[in-house]
């Protein structure tokens, strides 16, 4: 009866930690990110970035929204210039469903094997921000975040993407998430 008690708590473990985004984040560590309080857009890094135009859109909405959130504001004449690039990869998962009696023959009994293969295929992609101080254009930090994407809903997928920029803006300025 306890066991029961758990299972709920079980289950949302299990299906959160299939959709978990794994982040790392470097810094230049002699830059002063106090200093940093209005941003800009790098068109010419995001242009470069190999996705499809509607997805930078959705990338850029949502670190426009976690920047401001942090008290930046938008600027043509900005302290950092943000810019973006992607990867993406498929990932196939193989598990084996093997079981049997082992082999063997007698006259009562033939022993065999029975087996068979799942794949499963998903496709992981990594977002790359990067924010590079605007006068010296140096960079001075950068957030990654690699997740499996969503691909067949709309409303998933810009969820989705809300989700990993604001887990690798949650690192930013650096320390941030050690108050």
């Amino acid at each position: 009866m306890k066991a029961l008690k758990f299972l709920p708590l079980l289950l949302l473990f299990v299906f959160a930690s299939c959709s978990t985004v794994r982040v790392a984040t470097d810094f230049d560590k002699e830059a002063n990110f106090n200093q940093y309080n209005s941003f800009a857009f790098f068109k010419p890094g995001i242009d470069k970035a190999e996705i499809s135009d509607l997805d930078k859109k959705r990338i850029l909405r949502a670190i426009e929204e976690n920047l401001t959130v942090k008290g930046m504001s938008k600027s043509e004449t900005p302290d950092l210039l943000v810019s973006i690039f992607t990867k993406e990869r498929e990932r196939i998962d193989v598990y084996n469903n093997n079981f049997g009696m082992g082999w063997g023959w007698s006259p009562w009994y033939y022993g065999g094997y029975y087996g068979g293969s799942n794949v499963s295929r998903s496709t992981e992609g990594t977002l790359y921000i990067d924010l590079i101080d605007a006068k010296t254009n140096n960079l001075v930090w950068q957030g990654m975040g690699s997740a499996d994407l969503v691909t067949s809903n709309m409303e998933k997928k810009e969820e989705r993407i809300r989700e990993i920029v604001m887990k690798i803006l949650a690192e930013y300025p650096p320390g941030a998430m050690k108050k």
